[in-house]
């Protein structure tokens, strides 16, 4: 079983009669332009799966500022749940500012089929994951429905990259201490926190916290893989692409290269579906 827990597709309208009007969205603008148009389709996504042997794949939507833009793309990533299933699983995309409008659109997406939600992008999306009130909320009706909830990390060091943002670990460690209720999953390695997870106070309130290798060729040696096994254990390590950016192959070839069969297996499939209860 393999799941690739971390991938996106947009609705062709994005990209098509609606673009003017999406680039508004501040977080759409800061990853995309106009060379980025010729963008993957549904059907792209699912013969790539397939020529990676990739049984499921966790579509999400990314950090929307604007609810009709949230609504559009969570609507096609839920319709296209729909079509495919079991191959896609849907998340969808909210902004806790918007207070009781960001509860319903949960509530909404649940409905329909939604296991998770994601991706938050604190920086574009100005979140304060340390002081915010009402993201509260979103991490309640997460825990009463078994939702994780995906943000995004960003490497405080290192070469800059359309999107990195600012989150740093400090920042998503703190959340994680102020929710310890929370299933959480830190996109692209979290931004290095498990390497803090040395210092035992920090290994300690990251009890509830996963992390995902979104575009990890892209940012660590293939060693992070062993070395992050070594720290926080291959049952916090979740197997992630970030497709379109990267194919699933090339991200599981790192796996594969580096640890024993059986932390491959949970890294690959059978953490992200214990959390999921995807497949049963």
């Amino acid at each position: 079983m393999i799941i690739d827990f971390h991938t996106h597709l947009l609705p062709p309208s994005f990209i098509k009669e609606n673009y003017d009007q999406v680039m508004k969205d501040q977080t759409f603008a800061s990853m995309f332009g106009k060379n980025d148009l010729n963008l993957p389709s549904t059907e792209d996504l699912i013969r790539s799966m397939e020529a990676d042997d990739i049984d499921a794949s966790v579509v999400m939507g990314y950090g929307w500022c604007d609810y009709e833009i949230a609504k559009a793309s969570n609507d096609f990533i839920l319709e296209t749940a729909q079509k495919y299933h079991p191959k896609i699983i849907p998340f969808c995309s909210v902004h806790p500012d918007w207070g009781d409008l960001a509860v319903y659109e949960i509530e909404r997406c649940l409905s329909l089929g939604a296991k998770g939600i994601g991706e938050l992008h604190p920086t574009s999306q100005s979140i304060d994951l340390a002081l915010s009130e009402s993201i509260s909320s979103l991490v309640q009706i997460s825990s009463e429905n078994d939702m994780p909830i995906v943000i995004h990390g960003s490497e405080p060091v290192g070469h800059k990259y359309p999107g990195k943002g600012l989150t740093s670990p400090e920042q998503l460690a703190s959340f994680a201490m102020r929710f310890p209720e929370a299933s959480l999953v830190f996109a692209h390695w979290g931004g290095g926190l498990p390497f803090y997870a040395l210092m035992p106070e920090v290994r300690e309130l990251l009890k509830n916290v996963f992390f995902d290798s979104a575009a990890s060729p892209f940012l660590y040696d293939p060693s992070i893989f062993s070395i992050a096994d070594q720290i926080i254990g291959a049952e916090k390590i979740i197997f992630g692409s970030d497709y379109p950016l990267l194919s699933a192959k090339r991200v599981m070839r790192q796996v594969f290269e580096t640890l024993s069969p059986e932390k491959t297996k949970l890294i690959i499939g059978e953490n992200a579906n214990n959390l999921l209860h995807w497949f049963t």
